[in-house]
């Protein structure tokens, strides 16, 4: 059976489609580990990708969004405790522009650049008409071994081209169940539509049947390949979010305003905790029109780059990366730490209230001294016997002290012999003539 502290590369889906093409591409298949924490409810596959011991797991059935896509990972490195590089991998909706040439099939990395980390969180309840989008979240970036393959992949592919293509016809024709799903659907379905214009009919119509290939309503682009390749990939920011965005506007203003070029609904919730690199493939365009038969060729389009990324990083330069558990356990460390502040201030506050009650609530803070000075020289002239001074300053700090032990408002002073002290010092300055 495996060891479970044998597997250094963690690998997330949402969708049962993403994680069919993701153990499709395995080299080898595993048998799973013979025990798995009870509190741990994610399903794994377990494999050999390249040289890499690699985990995959999957968002439980029905389940999306950065919250979900988190607990796996939490779970996940919990049960694999070596797992030292993180990879989001899947479908997602594209974002083309003047620039960005994009289209279904081609797959999106987020990378980083103009100071993001290739992941921003945005708050799609705070998209206002004429206002700027209002950015929720600053992610971390991938780690750096993840980067530094990304830099000799870019080079190699713009001087010799990619072979993913390649990858997916090889794998169908050795698994040909897989090729009525997840083979490539024709160009001709590959349609673009002008932003102002939203699917005519239900979510399950086929889009070209009831929307049709009127060339008035299709933004006009370059037929099949010409001038690209086939399966294009693009590096850049992806934007997640814990809602699917389908409004070609909401898409074209943050494509102009953040130079977004892929929509998705998980990364956001691992890249603080699960530093990792996104990977989508695109299957639709982020607006009304329903592009469900790109799913599964965009899935294994993700899976194929992400397949070929592994072979660009060494084993060793893994062992070398902190595992993923140790850096939850930073996380968790810092969140306690702040915790443990934010409690130290609202003492320290409390106390300070605690002395200003206490102070002198004039400028002359001799006052009670001279009026004592003043009864206890008129004393003897009026033959009254003076109490001691001492004694009744003896009763007032055993009262008070007393309560430090038994008030449940006081508690938090009990181990604070310094603040005691200053409390019951200022508590018989100001009962000083109170008793005479």
């Amino acid at each position: 059976m495996p060891d479970p502290k044998n597997y250094t590369i963690g690998w997330i889906c949402a969708l049962s489609t993403e994680l069919v093409a993701a153990q499709a591409l395995l080299d080898q298949r595993h048998d799973m580990p013979e025990w798995i924490p009870v509190n741990d409810n994610n399903t794994y596959v377990l494999g050999q990708m390249g040289k890499h011991s690699v985990v995959i797991a999957a968002l439980p059935q029905g389940e999306y969004g950065l919250v979900s896509a988190a607990t796996v990972a939490r779970d996940m490195v919990r049960s694999f405790p070596n797992v030292r590089l993180g990879l989001m991998v899947g479908i997602g909706g594209g974002a083309p522009s003047k620039t960005h040439d994009i289209r279904l099939g081609d797959v999106v990395v987020s990378v980083p650049g103009n100071g993001n980390g290739g992941v921003f969180q945005y708050d799609y309840g705070k998209t206002v008409q004429d206002q700027k989008f209002a950015v929720t979240g600053h992610l971390n970036q991938p780690p750096q071994a993840i980067l530094g393959a990304l830099s000799t992949l870019k080079a190699d592919y713009a001087t010799d081209g990619h072979s993913i293509e390649r990858t997916i016809d090889d794998l169908l024709q050795r698994k040909p169940r897989l090729q009525r799903k997840f083979k490539r659907p024709d160009d001709s379905t590959d349609v673009l539509y002008h932003s102002g214009f939203t699917h005519q009919a239900g979510p399950n119509e086929d889009c070209l049947v009831v929307c049709g290939n009127n060339e008035s309503n299709i933004v006009a682009r370059a037929k099949g390949t010409e001038g690209r390749d086939k399966i294009e990939i693009h590096y850049g920011l992806i934007a997640s979010a814990n809602q699917l965005v389908k409004d070609a506007r909401v898409r074209d203003r943050l494509s102009e305003e953040m130079h977004v070029l892929c929509f998705e609904m998980e990364a956001a919730g691992l890249m603080n905790h699960f530093p990792c690199l996104a990977i989508r493939g695109i299957c639709a365009y982020s607006d009304t029109h329903n592009n469900k038969g790109w799913q599964g060729y965009a899935a294994m389009t993700a899976a194929a780059f992400a397949k070929d990324l592994l072979r660009y990083i060494a084993p060793n330069r893994v062992e070398a990366e902190w595992s993923l558990s140790d850096v939850m356990k930073d996380v968790r460390g810092d969140i306690n730490s702040m915790r443990i502040s934010v409690d130290g201030v609202k003492d320290d506050q409390h106390l300070n209230k605690l002395r200003t009650w206490l102070s002198a609530p004039d400028s002359s803070t001799n006052f009670n001294t001279s009026n004592q000075l003043l009864r206890s020289a008129s004393l003897g002239i009026q033959d009254i016997f003076p109490f001691r001074n001492d004694e009744i300053g003896k009763d007032i700090k055993a009262c008070i002290l007393s309560r430090f032990q038994t008030s449940e408002q006081l508690k938090r002073w009990q181990n604070r012999p310094d603040v005691q002290e200053e409390i019951v010092t200022s508590l018989m300055e100001k009962s000083d003539g109170m008793f005479r």
